[in-house]
């Protein structure tokens, strides 16, 4: 009995106080396998949260009508700013389709809708504007004739939409002339504050005396308005009669008075500058549509 009690001690010692077992015991569950089919779910869930936090004003898709553009697309047709810039505005809420602001992207509208963009009623035409190098024989005015015809006959097929030109040209003045259907641009360049400069180059019936061109230089008041020349200067390697002067006005009735006033007799004027926009490029009689960073300078000017 004392071997056996004393078998039994010292077994309990070797095995920490716990009962001796021969049974087998059983195998441990692997518990990486439940956790690891559950990841994707999770993953699955977050990015589909991420994906509508991204895009919570994306507007359902659906086919577009013949009769319908995008609501960025009307506002940039209109004039007012680019598509991305539309975009922000959209978002902003300064939108409103018939009374009812927007703010979803991609929203489609018809041209028969009102849209007011910041207190202001668009209108979907879009904005053309069109540059072409005019040559003699030509003029703005509404009549025509054999002999002098209406400038819109060299820009014809350049556009469908109703064009008008920026100022007015005689038959005898060349260069440059802008047309467009953006009447603000039109009221713009025709106002006397306006403040872009046109380069001239003014042929006379004689040579310049370099004492006139310092009182041109200097200003003068014509028919009781103050002109400001901002350059004037004989043109390198010609004659002391041509004449380059550089003003603000787009009037081409101005450049010649200038002249005249101190008794010149203006043969021809060439604009070969307007608003930035030059005759590079542009032969004479040759129109081009101009890119859009001519289109945003020339609303800057």
């Amino acid at each position: 009995m004392n071997n056996k009690e004393g078998n039994k001690g010292s077994g309990a010692r070797s095995n920490g106080g716990r009962p001796n077992s021969n049974k087998p015991k059983p195998a441990m569950a692997k518990r990486a396998q439940g956790p690891k089919k559950a990841k994707p779910t999770r993953t699955g869930a977050v990015k589909e949260e991420v994906k509508i936090v991204k895009k919570p004003n994306q507007a359902p898709k659906r086919a577009k009508a013949a009769d319908e553009m995008r609501l960025n697309k009307y506002i940039s047709n209109s004039g007012i700013c680019s598509r991305r810039d539309a975009d922000i505005y959209i978002q902003s809420g300064n939108v409103k389709v018939n009374g009812i602001p927007v703010t979803e992207m991609g929203y489609l509208v018809k041209i028969t809708d009102v849209v007011n963009f910041d207190g202001t009623t668009l209108t979907p035409e879009k904005k053309e504007y069109i540059l072409l190098n005019k040559p003699k024989n030509f003029t703005t005015a509404l009549d025509e004739g054999q002999e002098n015809r209406n400038v819109l006959e060299l820009v014809k097929g350049s556009t469908t939409s109703k064009i008008g030109a920026v100022g007015r040209m005689d038959k005898n003045t060349t260069g440059l002339l802008l047309f467009t259907n953006d009447t603000d641009m039109i009221r713009k360049f025709t106002l006397p504050s306006q403040k872009s400069s046109k380069i001239y180059q003014v042929s006379l019936d004689k040579n310049l005396k370099f004492e006139d061109l310092e009182k041109i230089q200097k200003g003068l008041v014509l028919e009781g308005h103050r002109v400001f020349v901002e350059e004037i200067s004989y043109i390198d390697k010609e004659p002391k009669s041509e004449i380059g002067i550089k003003l603000r006005s787009s009037n081409v009735k101005v450049v010649r008075a200038i002249f005249e006033n101190f008794d010149y007799d203006v043969l021809k004027i060439d604009r070969v500058a307007f608003a930035g926009l030059t005759k590079k490029n542009l032969p004479r009689g040759e129109w081009r549509h101009l890119t859009e960073q001519e289109i945003i300078n020339l609303k800057n000017a």
